[in-house]
This record gives C-alpha cells, sequence and structure tokens, in this order.
C-alpha cells in the first residue's frame, strides 16, 4: 500500500493551534520519506499540552508558522492520496481547523484511521492508544507524544496489518476528507 502518516501536537485545546507535524511518506509497505517540522501556531501555549509533548513556545520562536509548512506538504493532500493517522479525527480536525484558521482552501484526501483497525483486528488489547498497540505488534516508539516517532509508528502499524490482513481487509475503513 501507499500512504501517508501524519501526527500534529499542539500547543492548546484549540484545533488551530499545530505546533508541530510529521508525515511518513510510505509506498509499496515501505517507509521512503520522513518530514518533521516544528510550526510556530501564533497563539498561547497550554501547560497541559507542553506537559504531554515537551515543546514550549521558545523552541517555536524562529519556526514556520502554518500557511509556510502549507506549501511545502499540500502535494500530500489530494483527493487520491490516503493519509492516516492514529486517532485520525484529532489530526485530520486540526489540519482542518488551522486551513480555516488561515484561510487556506480546505484539503481534499483520503483517511484511515488506525486506532479503528486496531480496535477491529486486535480487540483483546486492553485500549488501542498509540503505545499499546504499538507495544503489542513490537514496533518501536521511542518517544510517544513526538510527531515523527508517533507518525512512524502510526505508518508501521498499518504496515503491519497489511501483511498480516492484506490490504482488502482495510478498504473498509478508508474515508473521504471533505
Amino acid at each position: 500500500m501507499n500512504f501517508i502518516a501524519m501526527d500534529f501536537e499542539t500547543a492548546s485545546a484549540k484545533r488551530y493551534s499545530a505546533c508541530s507535524l510529521a508525515l511518513t511518506v510510505v509506498r509499496n509497505n515501505q517507509i521512503t520519506d520522513e518530514f518533521y517540522t516544528l510550526i510556530n501556531p501564533q497563539t498561547p501555549f497550554f501547560w497541559r499540552n507542553i506537559q504531554i509533548h515537551g515543546i514550549h513556545e521558545q523552541d517555536v520562536q524562529d519556526a514556520p508558522t502554518f500557511p509556510e509548512v502549507w506549501e511545502h506538504i499540500q502535494p500530500f493532500f489530494t483527493p487520491e492520496k490516503l493519509v492516516i493517522a492514529h486517532n485520525a479525527t484529532f489530526d485530520n480536525s486540526v489540519l482542518k481547523n488551522t486551513l480555516q484558521h488561515y484561510g487556506i482552501t480546505p484539503a481534499h484526501y483520503l483517511t484511515l484511521d488506525t486506532v479503528k483497525t486496531s480496535r477491529a483486528f486486535y480487540p483483546q488489547l486492553m485500549n488501542h492508544r498509540l503505545n499499546t498497540v504499538a507495544e503489542a505488534l513490537q514496533i518501536d516508539l521511542h518517544h510517544h507524544h513526538n510527531a515523527l516517532d508517533d507518525a512512524q509508528a502510526c505508518a508501521n502499524i498499518l504496515i503491519h496489518q497489511v501483511q498480516q490482513f492484506g490490504p482488502a481487509q482495510l478498504q473498509r475503513f478508508i474515508k473521504e476528507v471533505k
């Protein structure tokens, strides 16, 4: 399968406050490329978010804003591209709300949520958080809530599921983002 695994971290509960983004590109079930950046969300950070991901306001002072990042990543978000995430509802809403916040045309792409596939394929797990699924599948997750590590783990979860269950079993989980 070919897809892009996406993970955002946010500065606060505001879904337009993206402060880091990672994309892991998979072609023919192999990780072929990665993209990571801090993002200046131009909004205050909330202490709880800092506690989760460890990114502080001073870390993003010189980072690009989302519109600058979007110029580089927009080609990954087209109607024929599959963009996955673990808890895709969150990551897709961060992208949607950030685009809307900056007055950028909404992105249209295909999506798949590895939380949903993991619930279907591994119902015996005590929960389906990224770290739990990664551990159950013996996938390295070096630093949970680091966007790049999370995107890599998400990509590896789907690669594992494709190998174990076949791509046809995953088709029912693919949805359109409009």
